[in-house]
């Protein structure tokens, strides 16, 4: 998986990079189809100087966003580690539901008698 870490109005320091690798391996383990992560740290200067954390999954054929914005960054990112991981479980719920192989066509032979 590639992870990309970046920063907008603020600089990546190691604890940080280290923290958010940390949170994301949580969601990674639940996912085995996961092609890579971008994850983009910033501040609103507009709003009171917020720090917001976002978060781009790509997995097969897909992508799952999420983001999340709080007055400490650590806490930003556990707010979006969350979100995400929510989605994924959605997500996985989805795909084991669309891949029930052939029931419809036993059900729908059984009433009309066929044998």
């Amino acid at each position: 998986m590639n992870l990309t870490i970046s920063g907008h109005h603020l600089d990546i320091t190691p604890a940080l990079r280290e923290y958010v690798t940390t949170k994301l391996e949580r969601v990674t383990r639940h996912l085995d189809q996961l092609t890579d992560a971008r994850v983009l740290l910033s501040i609103d200067n507009k709003k009171e100087r917020r720090q917001r954390a976002e978060c781009t999954l790509g997995v097969k054929g897909n992508d799952l966003r999420a983001e999340s914005s709080h007055d400490d960054m650590y806490a930003a990112i556990d707010e979006l580690v969350d979100k995400l991981d929510r989605q994924i479980v959605r997500y996985k719920d989805k795909l084991q539901n669309h891949q029930v192989p052939g029931g419809k066509r036993l059900e729908a032979d059984h009433l009309s008698g066929a044998a």
